[in-house]
């Protein structure tokens, strides 16, 4: 069972942005496998610290953990990864000792990048998030070039072992009493380059090209402002070897004039004609699930809320099971009346002894004015 973010950099819920960085750095020194070799433990300590460090670094992803916890994060595509672990690593302590870690001490290398991960933004009405629907959209990525397929080089060239890192993709330094192992800056980790003359004319030797493509978005029904969907895959290419990057769709939500939602409950105001008030009646009610018909109590005061079990929006987590809608009514008064009504309610106002403006009120005020 994975541990509470915060109990594993040992900082309050509260804790700062300084006080989180500060907490991943003392851990991140201590459980080091390249400073523990004699400890097997100390790997697994390294990526959970590493792992709570870039949720709770993170506004959006600590708010989600504040809120739904670990299952909350991975319904958002959150999944932690090598490639993960070591960027945020490098940002701090400049790769220091990845490559034992990652298997570059014995021969290996830091191997080639996995494709970036791409975001695209997509604001939905409100009734396609509450019912799930289909898109079609055009997303920008770069592609293994067609030509090449990838490696960046020309017909029948090949890549020569880096002279710089001798073929292993990085590069040791020292500092103090540490060995320090980096990424190779003549080759990027890469362990081979390629000579200008034997590179891919189409791509220029980087082996990617760009893409424009179309492409079919299913948004489950459920949907909220938020919420980011994962596309496994469909992201850009990766160095040869490496598999692509994800495509993240973040969801947005346009309001509505009528509903208005919280997580899986949707609220709405019915306005309902004052006799069906009193007496109770039949009426006709909206539900994002289309009209429903409703019985008014008999002396139903304005404001009174009904709940309509199962009348809400579909879970996420819990497919076939829906939240519920909340009815207020609220008396219906109109801004015009007949004669006829007006004649009514005002016998009604001297039945139950309520005084009203007279008839006719403002025209006899404003004749003593001009009389």
């Amino acid at each position: 069972m994975q541990r509470d973010y915060y109990e594993v950099l040992g900082v309050a819920r509260d804790a700062s942005a300084d006080e989180i960085k500060k907490a991943y750095k003392k851990a991140a020194r201590k459980f080091h496998p390249d400073l523990n070799r004699d400890d097997p433990t100390a790997e697994d300590k390294f990526k959970e610290a590493t792992e709570a460090y870039d949720v709770l670094r993170d506004d959006d992803k600590r708010r989600i953990f504040d809120q739904y916890g670990h299952e909350g994060l991975r319904g958002r595509g959150f999944e932690p990864n090598f490639t993960n672990v070591q960027d945020i690593f490098e940002s701090l302590f400049g790769g220091a000792g990845f490559a034992d870690f990652f298997g570059g001490g014995r021969g290996g290398g830091r191997g080639p990048r996995r494709g970036a991960h791409l975001e695209y933004p997509l604001t939905l009405d409100f009734m396609e998030a509450v019912h799930g629907c289909t898109k079609e959209v055009t997303i920008a990525r770069r592609v293994n070039c067609e030509d090449c397929d990838g490696d960046g080089l020309k017909p029948g060239a090949s890549r020569h072992d880096c002279s710089t890192c001798g073929g292993a993709g990085q590069v040791i330094q020292a500092q103090g009493f540490l060995r320090i192992r980096t990424t190779c800056p003549a080759c990027r980790g890469q362990g081979s380059t390629v000579a200008a003359e034997d590179r891919c004319g189409t791509c220029s030797g980087s082996g990617k090209q760009r893409e424009t493509a179309e492409m079919e978005l299913r948004i489950p029904a459920g949907s909220y402002a938020g919420l980011q969907i994962r596309h496994a895959g469909k992201g850009e290419a990766g160095d040869p070897g490496a598999p692509p990057g994800d495509l993240f769709v973040t969801i947005d939500v346009r309001p509505h004039e009528l509903f208005k939602r919280d997580g899986d409950e949707i609220y709405v105001s019915v306005p309902v004609p004052y006799p069906v008030m009193c007496l109770g009646g039949e009426i006709t009610v909206p539900t994002v699930h289309g009209e429903e018909p409703f019985t008014v109590k008999r002396g139903t005061a304005s404001g009174h809320v009904e709940v309509l079990r199962g009348k809400g929006v579909e879970r996420l987590r819990a497919r076939g099971t829906r939240g519920d809608q909340h009815l207020r009514l609220v008396v219906d008064v109109p801004t015009s009346l007949s004669e006829d009504e007006e004649e009514l309610l005002r016998k009604l106002a001297d039945m139950q002894d309520v005084g009203v403006r007279e008839k006719g009120f403002w025209h006899n005020l404003i004749g003593k004015f001009t009389g």
